[in-house]
């Protein structure tokens, strides 16, 4: 999923770093407002887990293999700003330090894997449990659903940014079958991966994840009576 410089041409990936230097701005805000104390190691754990499993390849068909995106988890533990954060430091450093990507695509690179993924899966997996019953299984089944759906969301983001600047010699419908066709099967190992992590925390702790505050149960400020200070009628 990563894409390398040059495969996509200077007018489209300066138009998708725009749009990313713009999200990630938006999520910078978002979570300025709304980040707790508690927040910070969860996140530093999400960008983590997500840098080590992406270093990861699964064998996929014909040769190809993939990996997981965790944008879909992300968002679901730590909500869809600060996951996206997550994820685009995560593919900033494979970019600088790994080559994995290349530097001039690295906003294409962040809306795919980072914004589309953690919006797109998120909006997703907000669809799939509110047709389920409100329970914590409910939460796993729909981190999984979205989490493989949102693999072939990026799939498609970057089918859309090959037509508009693709270099290579494939043509758009050459180009779009492969991708979505190979990414319906790394979904499925996607979605197996992130609803297994997600039952974990669920397991431990479920006031870490995101997804699922409301299944919480919501404290009630208690009032009792006044009492006059002592001496004052």
């Amino acid at each position: 999923m990563h894409i390398p410089d040059g495969f996509i041409d200077a007018p489209t990936s300066l138009a998708a770093g725009a749009v990313a230097v713009t999200g990630l701005a938006v999520c910078v805000h978002k979570t300025a407002d709304s980040l707790e104390e508690r927040d910070i190691p969860l996140a530093g754990l999400t960008a983590a887990f997500v840098f080590a499993v992406q270093m990861l390849n699964f064998p996929v068909a014909s040769g190809t293999s993939g990996h997981l995106l965790g944008g879909v988890l992300a968002a679901v533990l730590v909500g869809p700003y600060l996951g996206t954060l997550c994820v685009s430091v995560v593919l900033l450093v494979q970019a600088l330090l790994f080559a994995d990507g290349g530097l001039s695509a690295l906003g294409l690179n962040v809306v795919n894997m980072a914004l589309v993924t953690s919006f797109g899966g998120y909006a997703l997996f907000l669809l799939v449990r509110r047709l389920l019953p409100r329970t914590r299984a409910s939460v796993v089944v729909a981190s999984g659903v979205a989490a493989g759906l949102g693999v072939v969301l990026a799939s498609l983001a970057f089918t859309v940014e090959y037509a508009l600047g693709g270099a290579g010699g494939a043509s758009v419908s050459t180009v779009a079958s492969a991708m979505v066709g190979v990414h319906v099967l790394i979904g499925i190992g996607e979605g197996t991966i992130t609803a297994l992590v997600v039952s974990a925390v669920l397991a431990t702790r479920p006031d870490l994840v995101h997804g699922a505050a409301h299944l919480l149960p919501h404290r009630r400020l208690v009032v009792g009576p006044r009492v006059a200070p002592e001496g004052v009628a």
